[in-house]
């Protein structure tokens, strides 16, 4: 009799150790709401708590939970640790029916070996979605004049690019800007040409202003007498035509003496030339005396070859002269 207690004690023991074993580890579904617009998306929450680590497997279908509910989207599953070894793992999976009606889930199913979990089973109601009835027909709205701007009228190049395009011109432009300062800076008087000096008043100005300087009393005979034979050189190609800057003294010589206009005033000329290629040349320093000479037959030289009056503009004077005897 003791026997048969005892075997009976221990198949107790072992349906409440496996009771015991069976309600550590569980399977729910639930969902936000148990109704469903038709078209619309719900989550379905999966809980899953187990002893140890998940060495099984969910199992869920593939296409769909029931024959007219779909399965959408599987989400990633989430693992925490609830301490004594078990663990929680959560996961949803999202839903979605096209046909209204109350349909009956099928249950999600944990398998680890021989031991299968069954998760409790749900209930959707999925309501249709308000479609018109087309009992009122419309027609065709009418065109309307849509208020354009200026930009509409743009080619979508512009449009698109507009900034770029703005931007390059802007570019292109300071660049322009700045090579016409340059140009202008090198050159300031190309934009503005003035009216040309004539020959003897150039000559005039630069002998004037040769003998403000006083290179002589400086010890700058060299560059005096460079520069006073440029003036003339320069004055005779201005006032004759004739190429003196790319002549020597000899050649300057000859062609006075062949020309009408010089030829009277040529040994003021030959003086000059004389007394620079002394200078220049031979390192000869001349005396004051000898510097004053040359300057002053240079003067000479470019006051006896200046151009003559007009024949009109000479009687209109000489008839301002007798006009003004005739009044004293």
């Amino acid at each position: 009799m003791f026997r048969h207690i005892s075997i009976r004690l221990l198949l107790l023991l072992t349906l409440i150790g496996a009771s015991v074993h069976i309600q550590s580890q569980s399977l729910k579904i639930s969902l936000d709401s148990a109704y469903l617009l038709m078209g619309r998306t719900t989550p379905l929450h999966v809980n899953l708590i187990i002893d140890g680590d998940p060495k099984g497997q969910l199992v869920i279908p593939k296409d769909s939970i029931c024959d007219k509910v779909e399965i959408l989207d599987i989400l990633k599953a989430d693992t925490s640790d609830m301490g004594n070894g078990r663990k929680e793992i959560n996961r949803d999976i999202i839903l979605q029916s096209f046909d209204s009606g109350v349909y009956r889930l099928n249950p999600i199913l944990y398998v680890s070996g021989n031991e299968t979990i069954s998760s409790n089973r749900l209930v959707l109601k999925v309501f249709p979605v308000e479609v018109d009835s087309l009992q009122s027909i419309h027609d065709y709205a009418d065109v309307s004049d849509v208020d354009r701007k200026f930009i509409d009228y743009l080619p979508d190049f512009i449009v698109d690019y507009g900034l770029w395009i703005l931007a390059v011109a802007i570019i292109l432009g300071a660049g322009a800007y700045v090579i016409y300062l340059i140009n202008r800076k090198k050159n300031p008087f190309a934009a503005q040409p003035s009216k040309p000096i004539p020959p003897y008043d150039k000559a005039i100005d630069e002998l004037n202003r040769l003998r403000a300087e006083k290179l002589c009393e400086q010890g700058k005979e060299k560059e005096f007498y460079t520069r006073l034979t440029d003036i003339l050189r320069i004055y005779l190609h201005g006032r004759f035509g004739i190429n003196a800057m790319e002549m020597t003294s000899t050649q300057i010589r000859h062609v006075l003496d062949n020309n009408e206009e010089t030829r009277l005033s040529k040994e003021n000329m030959n003086r000059v030339l004389e007394t620079a290629d002394f200078v220049k040349f031979a390192k000869v320093r001349p005396i004051p005396d000898d510097n004053v000479k040359a300057f002053n037959s240079a003067i000479q030289f470019v006051e006896d070859t200046k151009p003559q009056p007009e024949p009109e503009e000479t009687a209109e004077n000489g008839i301002k002269k007798e006009n003004e005897i005739t009044k004293q």
